[in-house]
């Protein structure tokens, strides 16, 4: 088995991750021990060209099929070309593309083969991080959060504070630093907090044949439609208790319910929905955090964020306010993840996907030629 699986001390991995906004995949090192983060490395940026775009939308929402398969393919054979050009790393952790998200019924599907990826990058490859949680009663998402404690850590937080990741999903972790482990009970609150960017990018594609709405630039011409937005706040999702979590189509609805509504006002709707999915649920924390650091591409949007500033109660901030990169933190995540699931460590825990237990999940495929 290859030394970076077995050797004591810092590793240098490298994760990769294509999210549900279907942008591209972001790649990114980190030095860490499982534990602490020592360095973080280069990064960069492999964009899917319109017509892979094309084919991961026709996968979303399948869990087999033609439409399935070929997806896979593609992030397999895009993620080898993007990653052939990265660093030399020791392990890398390889999330792949979610197309269906349902634990509680069907479970998880993150297809790309990490397998096939291990040998044509000759390295160990962590992947398929998020089925045994899900197979063991918890949500399988999110993942991000014990990342968010080593990098609480890092920064030297000393009081509770919130992550939020404004991706094609929102998702918010709570963190007490004060705690030594992210395993530790009360370390650590994580949840959806509901559609973040893929409602308004789904939108302007549709209608404009834009990829997004460049700076919230639409959205800041418009006005919200309260009646909208009643509606999408009394969806049963924010009634529920986390841990919870979101298919990036189980808000496909909300759409419609601007469908009637021009341009600008459905986008500022849209937004406008998101912003108010994130104060629900930091109605969940245990405690006031001292600040709010928003990572993923929605933090580059000048009109949610500060629709977040308005609603809240403490500091809304880019994770570029305490030196982290607000780009690359998820695939950073899933380098830190897999030296976690390579050396047996917990990944998951009651309090981030509601599992009834601490999981290291995740699969180790090491090539057959290191």
């Amino acid at each position: 088995m290859n030394r970076a699986v077995t050797k004591a001390g810092p590793v240098v991995a490298l994760g990769a991750m294509s999210g549900t906004s279907l942008d591209g995949i972001d790649w990114a090192v980190v030095e860490t021990d499982g534990h602490q983060v020592f360095r973080f490395g280069e990064s960069g940026y492999r964009p899917y060209a319109g017509g892979e775009r094309a084919v991961l939308r026709a996968a979303l929402g399948r869990w087999a099929g033609p439409e399935v398969e070929a997806a896979g393919d593609l992030v397999t054979r895009a993620h080898v070309e993007a990653l052939r050009a990265a660093v030399p790393v020791e392990l890398v952790g390889f999330h792949g593309q979610t197309l269906a998200h349902e634990p509680r019924g069907r479970g998880t599907l993150q297809v790309g083969d990490g397998g096939a990826l291990a040998e044509a990058l000759g390295r160990p490859v962590v992947w398929d991080f998020r089925s045994d949680d899900v197979a063991m009663g918890g949500e399988g998402a999110p993942l991000a959060p014990f990342f968010h404690f080593a990098c609480a850590k890092w920064i030297g937080a000393t009081e509770p504070l919130c992550f939020l990741n404004l991706g094609g999903v929102g998702n918010l972790t709570y963190v007490d630093p004060g705690f030594d482990r992210p395993e530790a009970e009360g370390a650590l609150l994580a949840f959806d907090t509901g559609p973040a960017n893929a409602p308004v990018n789904d939108l302007v594609q549709a209608r404009l044949g834009l990829e997004m709405d460049v700076g919230g630039a639409l959205a800041r011409r418009g006005n919200v439609e309260t009646g909208a937005l009643e509606l999408f706040l009394a969806e049963p999702y924010f009634a529920r208790m986390p841990p919870k979590s979101l298919d990036r189509n189980d808000f496909a609805e909300m759409v419609a319910l601007v469908g009637e509504l021009g341009d600008a006002d459905a986008a500022a709707t849209l937004t406008a929905m998101c912003a108010a999915g994130v104060a629900q649920g930091m109605e969940h924390c245990p405690r006031p955090p001292a600040r709010l650091l928003v990572t993923g591409g929605g933090r580059l949007n000048p009109v949610l964020m500060e629709m977040l500033r308005v609603s809240l109660d403490c500091a809304v901030e880019p994770v570029e306010a305490v030196g982290l990169d607000g780009d690359m933190l998820e695939a950073q995540a899933f380098a830190y993840l897999a030296v976690r699931v390579a050396r047996g460590m917990a990944t998951s825990c009651p309090g981030t996907t509601g599992v009834g237990a601490c999981v290291g999940g995740g699969t180790l495929s090491v090539p057959e030629m290191v």
